[in-house]
């Protein structure tokens, strides 16, 4: 159904994140030391200084090239250093122009920030981004059960998980699922929760994401929705 419609609106996670960095890929083919310079001094005296980059390097999955040039689109898009909420729902309301995207991109936001400063800095943002483009399956879910797990008290109730669904939902816009009825979310959320929690007890831990992810190709195409929305 729905969640696993190709669109036009749907992009990879890649080109999702890389339009958050417009001018990440500038300057890929000129490897003049002079730029290299020019980053680390960049890197040393931006207002919010990011950790050393040999650091960067070995908590991600970035090269250390690949990182000056993700910083320098940083940089270039968030002067000082960091992104807030606001600009995070700006962003996002350009992708889904046809609905409403300001709940999505609040849960998305709070996903990333990790030290929940209300702020998302290119540490934040490096960790993140390389879990999505380039972490294992375990990682990208563990990922995905942050995002889902609204109030981050280690557990997914039937309310967030709705609540995850309602927003991506309102993303997508009316235009784009016209035939939807306004209780598909909750369908949808019904049938998933009734799956994932094994013990019935209300909640579905981290475990039990994992495990019905990866035992139901149904679930687990379902959950890289959110790798088609991000």
């Amino acid at each position: 159904g729905f969640l696993y419609a190709q669109n036009s609106t749907k992009r990879s996670i890649k080109e999702r994140l890389m339009k958050l960095l417009p001018c990440s890929a500038a300057k890929t083919s000129s490897p003049a030391i002079q730029n290299s310079v020019e980053d680390e001094l960049e890197m040393a005296t931006v207002r919010h200084r990011p950790e050393a980059l040999e650091l960067l390097e070995a908590q991600s999955k970035f090269t250390k090239k690949e990182l000056q040039i993700l910083y320098r689109g940083f940089k270039n898009e968030c002067p000082s250093g960091v992104v807030n909420e606001e600009t995070f729902k700006e962003i996002y309301s350009q992708f889904f122009p046809q609905g409403d995207s300001t709940t999505y991109a609040h849960f998305l936001f709070n996903a990333f920030d990790t030290d929940h400063n209300g702020a998302v800095s290119f540490e934040d943002f490096i960790k993140g981004l390389s879990i999505l483009l380039r972490g294992t399956v375990q990682e990208k879910l563990n990922w995905a059960f942050n995002l889902y797990d609204i109030n981050k008290d280690g557990y997914i109730t039937k309310e967030e998980m709705l609540d995850i669904m309602k927003a991506i939902y309102d993303m997508m816009g009316k235009c784009t699922y016209p035939v939807l009825k306004e209780d598909a979310p909750r369908q949808h959320v019904e049938t998933f929760f009734q799956k994932m929690d094994k013990n019935k007890d209300g909640v579905v831990t981290i475990d039990e994401f994992i495990e019905s992810c990866q035992k139901d190709e149904n679930i687990m195409r379902s959950m890289q929705l959110f790798e088609n929305v991000i």
